[in-house]
């Protein structure tokens, strides 16, 4: 089997994995109804999820970073098993917190591992596409899993859907067995010299970017369904519908990030990217109410979100080639950190404002985070540009000291 076939194997579980983490978000009004909770309450099982994942993430990445790839994916699935089957095993919001936290750290496990071992398989040149065919997998998750989680939570209990999930992982780890190689680990970093890689500027920058960028986008996106249901009007199979609209543009986004980075390169495509998305956002706050215009508005929305998606992860990974797992990592729990600042700021804005308040904050943490890759890029394209020149005066023997 070609190493791309791998690659897009571990795509198609990439798909199962990001299905547990996203369909929350689905069927967030369903969740709080069945447990006796608000629906901004219920939203903060999204913010438990995330925080769990940001700081669990790094410390089981270290502790692992020895152990052969594969088995260490195995190991995840595993967990990732166990954490779906308590949603259904054990109901109740105060188990259901469990189950996401353990779901958090399993997905964490899972999703920088299968992205090491990815950029590994990928031939040179091809690690921007590898990046992206695994962020497509996260994005078939909105296409597929959340819109086909939204019907079946309409026709059948919200809990068997993890407990089907829980039971394709265990089937998942039979793929991984059959179709994935054996790869070694690295070398483990302590925490300390993972948080020391955090004062180098351009890595604090670059991760800075990732955290307003993914909150502007969790803002909007923890209360989606909501604000489709409630603001725009639509019906249950209109917001199955939505989602699903939502859910191909963002698989076409994450390719087209992935291209466009190994075409153009990443500052001209990451920034261009959430340009847009903040204008997405804007006309969203703006035309939200009208049920025919939501559904271009929703897919420019996940088209432009999603493109930035593969190119940041990559140029994150430029910027420490020697440590790429460590940045994966630590991008990984920027993201989460910055979903569950969204979810929590969103839940705050549902609760003391309005939903059709939420797309306006959204927009104003991703023009933020474009400011500041605009920036960052400049400055680092004027620096780059000073040290050739110095290093051809050098060559030529015209510089003065």
């Amino acid at each position: 089997m070609s190493n791309a076939w791998k690659i897009y194997m571990l795509a198609i579980i990439s798909f199962l994995v990001g299905t547990s983490e996203f369909i929350i978000a689905g069927i967030l009004d369903k969740v709080a109804a069945d447990v006796g909770v608000t629906v901004s309450a219920a939203g903060q099982l999204i913010t438990v999820f995330s925080l769990a994942y940001a700081f669990g993430t790094p410390i089981l990445m270290a502790l692992t970073a020895r152990m052969e790839r594969r088995r260490l994916l195995l190991y995840a699935l595993g967990l990732f098993a166990v954490g779906n089957l308590i949603a259904v095993a054990l109901p109740g919001f105060e188990f259901l917190i469990v189950s996401r936290i353990i779901l958090a750290v399993s997905t964490g496990v899972f999703v920088v591992t299968a992205l090491t071992v990815a950029s590994k398989l990928a031939p040179a040149g091809k690690q921007g596409s590898a990046i992206a065919t695994l962020v497509m997998g996260f994005s078939t998750a909105l296409i597929v899993g959340v819109p086909l989680g939204r019907v079946a939570a309409s026709v059948y209990d919200w809990p068997l859907i993890f407990g089907a999930i829980g039971i394709l992982g265990l089937l998942a780890m039979l793929l991984i067995v059959a179709t994935i190689p054996q790869s070694d680990g690295e070398e483990p970093i302590p925490l300390r010299d993972q948080i020391a890689l955090l004062k180098q500027p351009k890595i604090a920058i670059g991760l800075s970017v990732t955290f307003l960028w993914i909150g502007g986008y969790s803002i909007v996106y923890t209360y989606i369904s909501p604000f489709l249901l409630t603001v725009t009007k639509l019906s249950e199979q209109g917001v199955s519908a939505a989602l699903f609209a939502f859910g191909i543009a963002s698989l076409i986004g994450s390719k087209l990030g992935g291209y466009s980075t190994d075409r153009w390169g990443a500052p001209r495509t990451l920034v261009t990217g959430m340009l847009f998305h903040t204008v997405a956002l804007v006309l969203l706050s703006l035309a939200g109410q009208s049920p025919i215009i939501v559904f271009p508005l929703l897919m420019l929305w996940a088209f432009t979100a999603w493109s930035s998606g593969p190119t940041q992860q990559f140029h994150l990974m430029s910027l420490a080639p020697g440590a790429s797992g460590i940045m994966l990592s630590l991008n990984t729990s920027v993201l989460q950190l910055g979903m569950a600042a969204g979810a929590g700021l969103g839940g705050v804005i549902v609760e003391q404002a309005s939903l059709t308040s939420i797309s306006w904050i959204g927009a104003t943490g991703v023009i933020l985070a474009a400011a500041i890759a605009a920036t960052a890029f400049g400055i680092s394209h004027s620096r780059s540009r000073r040290e050739a020149l110095k290093s051809g005066l050098v060559k030529t023997g015209t510089l003065v000291e």
